[in-house]
């Protein structure tokens, strides 16, 4: 499922520390996901699939093609420093990410139950 890859624009930020990049993916509209989209955009630049993170992809009505936008950081602890926590999370396999999410929601329901512990015996 290769589709051809078109880089429009490849720009360097480098008060950001990171590139910019616009690409065309020629007739892929509804074939390609957005991991599957950066995993062909790094291995297009030669990068670590981590550090692209897909920004935007949409396509124009009746048309076959895809514009995309990208952000190449240098590493990935730049790229979670500057972006919002969603864009890391969606980044991830849909398995890891909600594994995650649980034990964050078990972690913060323990932490509450143990402060309303903590106040209902401060009470008696």
């Amino acid at each position: 499922m290769s589709q051809e890859l078109v880089l429009i624009e490849d720009r360097k930020n480098s008060l950001l520390g990171r590139r910019e990049v616009k690409a065309l993916f020629r007739g892929a509209a509804g074939k390609l996901r957005k991991t599957e989209a950066a995993e062909q955009m790094a291995g297009q630049l030669g990068v670590d699939k981590k550090a692209v993170i897909p920004i935007n992809l949409f396509c124009e009505t009746g048309m076959t093609d895809i514009h995309a936008t990208f952000y190449v950081y240098e590493s990935e602890e730049v790229a979670k420093k500057q972006l919002p926590r969603f864009r890391m999370l969606r980044t991830m396999p849909k398995a890891d990410r909600k594994k995650l999410l649980d034990e964050e929601k078990a972690t913060a329901l323990k932490a509450k139950q143990a402060a309303a512990a903590e106040k209902g015996g401060a009470k008696k």
